[in-house]
């Protein structure tokens, strides 16, 4: 757990050996994961180095980060909050979970944010798979796409599996599809039929894909 800021050279020094060592940032100094979801508005990537958020900053005029994860504790939090300071970007907090049923309150929360910040956004969690995956998923909905187009974002591409316990954040999405698609809009959905319960409750995961995104990947 990181407490301390980075406002002097041993507190950056401190916070960098988190990140890289606690935090797995080490694995993604070389990989970011980056990928567009809108052109020229919306991008996706996993949690972002300084170095790399002033890079994509540069190149795609960015002018709101978003983190995926919520307030953390954690080397890699306290960095890029700074580094987002310094470059004078938006930096909002939207958590999401990434093996529980999306919450309605969160999306409709993520929806009034989405309809105001400031573009281009970019978009992070710790890897940029899963629930990275569900917020671009949801930012394609937002916008009127289908549940094709939503499910195209959580793909093993990026690093998502679906037999996994992450599996849930498909299930979310293939459930509007079963219940409401062509029939109701996604958001009057999510508000007045989408249960969160009853998707938790219905959904079952792979043992073998959860223990390798659990235990060998150690995935948030």
């Amino acid at each position: 757990m990181f407490l301390g800021g980075v406002e002097t050279p041993a507190q950056r020094r401190r916070a960098w050996r988190e990140s890289l060592f606690v935090d797995h940032a080490i694995f993604r100094l070389p990989w970011s994961n980056l990928q567009v979801v809108i052109p020229g508005r919306v991008y996706r990537c996993n949690h972002p180095t300084p170095a790399r958020l002033a890079r994509l900053t540069r190149r795609l005029g960015l002018k709101t980060l978003v983190n995926l994860r919520g307030k953390r504790d954690c080397g890699s939090d306290a960095l890029s909050r700074r580094a987002a300071a310094d470059l004078g970007l938006a930096h909002l907090d939207m958590a999401f979970e990434s093996r529980g049923a999306p919450h309605r309150d969160r999306i409709l929360r993520f929806e009034a944010m989405y309809r105001t910040i400031g573009m281009p956004m970019l978009m992070h969690c710790k890897s940029g798979a899963d629930r990275t995956g569900l917020a671009a998923g949801l930012v394609l909905m937002f916008e009127g796409g289908t549940t094709q187009d939503a499910l195209r974002q959580l793909s093993w591409r990026y690093g998502h599996f679906n037999r996994s316990r992450t599996g849930i954040l498909d299930a979310f999405f293939l459930r509007y599809r079963a219940q409401g698609e062509g029939r109701i809009a996604f958001m009057d959905w999510v508000r007045d039929e989408y249960d969160e319960v009853a998707l938790k409750r219905d959904f079952v995961a792979g043992k073998l894909a959860s223990f390798l995104t659990d235990q060998v990947l150690r995935r948030e």
